[in-house]
Parts: C-alpha cells; structure tokens; sequence
C-alpha cells in the first residue's frame, strides 16, 4: 500500500509541470497586468521600468523557467493586487474556506442521494422511484448560482433562517452547501440507483434471495457493497466539479474561499495569485483522487494495492 501511494505521488510531479506551464501561458495571453496597475497617463518610461522589475520584457519561456525555478524552491511570486503579499500565503490562508464548503456540499450529496437511490432502486417503477427520478431530473437542471439566488431570497431574505454571506458560524455554510452540492445528488441518486439495480439483477443476490434471507440482509450484505463501487468512483471524479463549481457559489455568497479569491485575482489580473489557486487547487483534486482508489480496497477488500 505505501509503495503504491508512493508511485502515485510521484505520477502527480509530471501533472502539475503540466498544469504549472498551462495556466502560465494562458494567464501571459490574457492580458498585460502592468496595464492594470500603472495610471492611464503612465509614460512609456515608467511602463518599461515595470515591466523590467516584474521580468515580462523576458521571452515567454525564459519567464516560465525563472518561474518553475521559483517554484521549486516554495516561491510561488508576490501578489500585486494584496500589496506584495505572498501568493502562496494568501491562497493557504483561504483554502479551509472552500474545502468546508467542498466537503459540506459532498455531505449534502451523499445524505441525499444514497437513500434516495437506494429507496428508487428497491421501488422500482413505482412512485418512490418516480418522485426520486423526476427530482433527480430538476436537480441537475438548476445552475448552482441560480438555486443560490433562489435560497438567498427565501431563507434568508424573506424567511431570515439563515445568513445570506460570509463565513462565521455552522449556519453560514448550509446555503452554499445546498446550492453548490443540490446538482451533485442529483446526479449520484441517478447513479446510486442505475448501479443498484443492475447489481439486484444478479445471481448471487437471486440466489441470497432464494435461500430465505432477509430483503434488508440481502440489500446491505450483498447487493449495497458492490453497487458502491461505482458510486464512489463517480465521488471521487465529481471533486474537481465541486472545485469548479465552488468559484460561483462562493461568488454569489461572498464566501471567502479560494473560489472568490481567483475572481478576485482574475479582475485585477494578478497573476502570482492565480497561477497559485489552480495549482493548489490541481493538487488538492488529483489528492482526493488518490483517497477514492484508497477507499476501494475498503469498500472491496478483494481489491489490493501493491
């Protein structure tokens, strides 16, 4: 098991050079930041002068170098638009941020969906499957900022259950979590039951059946193990959408994650902050990857990892 966490660390190192020489070129054509931070009137002196300071009269790839260079020895550039602040500093500070809201929105999910899946499994064709399908259906059609607008204006404006932004208390969190993982248990209820019924379809449950057990026994002793499988490889694929999806509703909330910071640093065109935030949060995806293969060989102690 540790020479396999090993190698599969090691398989991350060529990923993020990838990701690191991507989101580089892709933040050097987006713009020239020192339009940004110099004055309209700025003379051509002074846009030379800063442009020497930051190394972007360099070529683009002796740019990159200097930078993977900086990289590797834990300097990740000076923010411009947080006054020289480090980038990396900055970007740690706020990840607990939207890993809370990443993890409440995946336990919204999972609560939802697996007994939803597992009860439109077990009635099938009948109403329950009905009502947890057509949900399913609106569930996965709503924009996540949408249903964040929507839970804003009646639980928080006109209700007043809950605070409409900001990070402070456990009630902060419920929103957001609801907005952003809503889509995500639509999706798994669908899965959680399509994955259900073709595993009651096979013999070993007909045969469980067959010899007196229990329906409840048969469910949870033989049919729910294996149906889980696929539940949490789609789990495990679905984080980077969360992390995806965490840039908007931490928008629409005001919640002060890394999500918020990238829009932030995208308007500013700050770029140490983010190249910092996509490689954090790269490395933070592939990590949780990694945590859904490890969960396997307990879901399924017949599979090993050597």
């Amino acid at each position: 098991m540790t020479a396999y966490i090993l190698r599969r660390l090691l398989q991350m190192v060529p990923v993020v050079l990838g990701i690191t020489l991507i989101v580089f070129l892709l933040v050097r054509a987006s713009g020239d930041p020192v339009a940004i931070m110099l004055p309209d009137d700025a003379s051509q002196e002074q846009i030379d002068l800063l442009r020497r300071s930051l190394g972007l009269d360099r070529p683009v790839m002796e740019q990159y170098f200097v930078y993977l260079g900086n990289l590797l020895q834990g300097d990740f550039g000076m923010s411009l638009r947080f006054r020289n602040q480090s980038a990396f500093e900055i970007t740690i500070e706020r990840l607990p941020a939207t890993l809370q809201l990443a993890g409440a929105a995946l336990l919204v999910a999972v609560l939802i969906s697996l007994p939803a899946g597992i009860v439109a499994a077990t009635n099938r064709n009948r109403w329950p499957d009905r009502v947890a399908s057509t949900l399913s259906v609106i569930g996965e059609a709503m924009p996540n900022f949408w249903l964040g607008i929507m839970l804003i204006l009646i639980f928080g404006v006109q209700l007043g259950w809950f605070p409409v932004s900001g990070r402070g208390t456990p009630a902060h969190v419920i929103m957001p979590a609801f907005a952003l993982g809503t889509a995500l248990a639509a999706l798994l209820t669908r899965l959680m039951r399509s994955s259900l019924l073709e595993v009651l379809n096979q013999d070993y449950v007909r045969t469980a059946t067959a010899k007196g057990l229990r329906r409840r026994t048969v469910l949870t002793k033989h049919a729910l193990r294996n149906g889980l499988l696929s539940y949490v490889t789609v789990l495990g694929l679905q984080v980077a959408s969360l992390m995806a999806g965490a840039v908007v509703t931490e928008q629409v909330f005001a919640w002060p994650g890394i999500g918020l910071l990238a829009i932030q640093a995208i308007n500013s065109r700050d770029m140490a902050i983010i190249q910092t935030v996509v490689i954090v949060a790269s490395v933070v995806v592939m990590l949780a990857n990694l945590l859904v293969d490890l969960l396997y060989s307990l879901i399924d102690p017949r599979i090993q990892y050597a």
